[in-house]
Parts: C-alpha cells; structure tokens; sequence
C-alpha cells in the first residue's frame, strides 16, 4: 500500500495543498513538523504526528522534528479563545529539552538512507532582528491575508495582541529556514495549524518560487467530539510523571468500540488485515473489549515499553476481577494513587462507621443500604455484612483497604 493509500486508510488524511500526493509519488521528500514547548510534556495529540513523522519515514521519507524553542516564547493563538500566558526564556528552554527526549525514540536517527534531524528554531529566530523580521519576512504577509487565517479571524472579537498575530510569521520563516537549509518541501501538522502551514508554503513560493507543500491530520477527538488538548484540560500526557502508564493504558481500554477501532488505525502500526480481525471480532463479541484491550497494549507499549505495559495490564485485571492481592504493594498504589484516600487510624473499625468516615456512603443509614443491597466490596470481595469489623491486620501488604462501592467507585484506606 502506497503512503498516500494508507494515510486516507488510516484516517489521517484532512487536508493537503495543491500537489502533495503527486510529489509524494514522485519520491522521498524531506518532511517537518513542529512541537512548540508550552507545557513540561507533550501529549497523545502530539503523539499523532510524531507518529505521522515515523510513518513518513518508514516510507523512505526524511523527517525533521522542529522543536519551538523560539516560537514557544511567543504562543499559538490558534485553538484558544484568551492569550495564552507567556513562560519565562529559562523554563521554555528546559520544555524544549523535555519534548526532545520523548520524540527522539519515534523516529531513527541512525539509518543511512533518510535519517531523521531534530532541530530548535531559536537557532535562527533567538538571533534575528526586529528590523530583519519585517523587511525580510513580513512584507511578503498583506494584513487582509493574515486576518482571513482561522487561528486571527477566531480572536478577533474577544481580542489579539500583536504578539500572537505575529506567530503565523514566525512559524512561516520556520518552513523557509528548514527549506533552506535541509531542502524540506512539506511541513505536516494538526488541522489547527492549516492556516499557519499553508502560510509558510505561501511565503516558500514567494521568495522561492514554490516547491512547498502542506498536509494536515485531524484533531484527536472523544466520542462526544470534544478536544482531547492540555487548553481543554483534558490532556493525556506521554510524561510517565504527568499520566502513569497504568492511567495511560486506562485511557485506552475505556474508550468505546468505535473510537477504539479509530485509534487501532491512528496510533499502532498493525496491518490492515490485523485491524480487519479486530473489527470483526469486536462486531461478533463486543464484551470481549478485544479492540481497546489491543489498543491499550500497543500503545502503552510503544511509549512505555513492554514490561510497563504488561504491568498495567496486570493491575487492570486485577482490579477488574477483584484480584487484589496478586498486586506488589508498587502496582497497588499505583492503581489507586488517583482516588479518594482515606487514613484509618483505629486499629480496627466498624465497617458502617467507616464507610461514612472515608466519604464511601453519605450517612450511616446510606452505608446500611449500600452494605444490604450487596455495593460493598472490601479488597475485592463483596461484604454484606452489617456488623462486619475492619481491621488494620486485614490490609493488603498490612496497610491498605480497597473499597469498592458499585461498580466503578473506588476508595482507598490506608
């Protein structure tokens, strides 16, 4: 299958200029992507071009991974309805430093034949002059031009400082710069960031005469279609620090059927024909979860590596079937480091009392119903009896008590 066939395959085909799969075909191309430092990590959206860049690649193609050490100084307006804060030049560099470390094990910068580069705009944009910019670069930008851009037009009513509108010059100059320097033809992105790509193919084939291309992927969505972004709040890291790897391959596992397939397409390199086996099991038996539980392993294991993959996978099922105790105490805390924690310090305590003490039931005559009615689940096991004593000598690893209260909510005792 031709790169072009398995992108739209794939799903991450949304927009393209004028020529970009004739020139595709033609040969290898030179392709960046930039990721600008405006957090300590990059997150899974990120994740869907850094992986478009390994595509590439693995197609014979050249990547370069643009690192805005200068451009994140200043913040893309695009996707925001406020200016975005502006971080001090030390604390960008250090992010900067962050975002190398989690691109450079996508891509391969060894191979002979079309290795990878990665490279800092502040290499060229920390030198240049205010005067240099607008002589040389923003002349060739006519405001009405500028203002037409989604990521300026959006702002324009609850108001923009010259500082972000000037971003779309800025990232342009970045596509000229690699042009020059690297002979990059194509920059590839998020469909958010069109309007500055296509902005940089324009000022390409101003000052070059073309041979400059733009192709973007969407935006990775929930099922309800709401953005999955750090501006949205709802980020999901690739630091193991931010996201564990047992939250990441949760992230994974919980999505629905549809978007579970979605992903097989976007985020793992399983074969068409693998993904056609996932989709017809998942149609036969969709309880099995056989899709997301593929999903949750590839990816996890391509961020986090295998063993800590096969380690979330263990405290998933052991919280699912109620296997707590084959959990090390490491998994255990784990699994639980995100929910309601409750210190115990009797040495033992009626469970009514201690349902209503660690906020499980709102009140004793709750926690009676709850107990009754069979919600309860103590370390696993579900507890129905009302006179029912917890102790401390009863704690897994003789420290903690994993309630359970239904089928999802969860609380830890220790």
């Amino acid at each position: 299958m031709k790169l072009w066939d398995e992108l739209e395959y794939r799903g991450l085909s949304y927009q393209a200029t004028d020529g970009v799969q004739e020139r595709l075909d033609e040969g290898p191309v030179t392709v960046y992507c930039g990721f600008d430092p405006t957090a300590d990590s990059l997150t899974i959206g990120n994740l869907v071009v850094i992986l478009l860049l390994r595509r590439f690649q693995l197609a014979g193609h050249s990547p370069i991974a643009l690192v805005g050490g200068g451009t994140g100084l200043i913040g893309d307006p695009g996707g925001r309805s406020s200016e975005r804060s502006l971080s001090p030049q030390d604390v960008v560099e250090e992010w900067s430093q962050t975002i190398r470390t989690q691109i450079e094990p996508f891509l391969d910068f060894e191979v002979k034949s079309n290795p990878a580069r990665l490279v800092n705009n502040y290499e060229w944009l920390g030198s240049m002059g205010a005067i240099e910019l607008m002589r040389d670069v923003g002349k060739h930008f006519p405001v009405p031009y500028m203002l037409a851009k989604e990521s300026v037009s959006s702002r324009l009513q609850v108001g923009i400082s010259f500082t972000e509108f000037s971003y779309m010059i800025l990232q342009s100059y970045d596509f000229l710069q690699v042009h020059e320097r690297f002979g990059c033809e194509l920059q590839v992105g998020a469909s958010d960031q069109w309007g500055n790509i296509t902005a940089g193919s324009d000022l390409i084939r101003r000052t070059k005469g073309g041979g400059a291309y733009g192709f973007t992927c969407p935006l990775v969505t929930r099922a309800d279609g709401s953005k999955i972004s750090k501006s949205e709040g709802t980020a999901v890291w690739l630091s193991p620090e931010l996201t564990t790897p047992y939250e990441f391959y949760q992230f994974w596992v919980n999505v629905d059927d549809q978007t579970a397939l979605n992903f097989l397409k976007i985020y793992t390199f399983l074969t068409l024909d693998e993904i056609t086996q996932l989709e017809e099991a998942t149609a036969n038996d969709p309880g099995k979860r056989e899709a997301q539980r593929t999903l949750a392993c590839e990816v996890t294991t391509l961020l986090h590596g295998a063993v800590a993959a096969t380690k979330a996978e263990k405290i998933s099922r052991a919280l699912f079937y109620g296997k707590l105790r084959e959990l090390a105490e490491d998994e255990l805390r784990e699994g639980f480091h995100d929910v309601p924690t409750h210190d115990m310090v009797e040495s033992e305590i009626g469970l009514i009392d201690l349902l209503v003490a660690s906020g499980v039931s709102s009140s004793k005559r709750q926690a009676r119903q709850d107990i009754s009615s069979g919600a309860i689940y103590l370390n696993g096991k579900r507890c129905a009896d009302l006179e029912h004593t917890v102790r401390k000598a009863d704690g897994l690893h003789g420290k903690y008590v994993v309630i359970r209260r239904g089928k999802n909510k969860c609380f830890l005792v220790q």
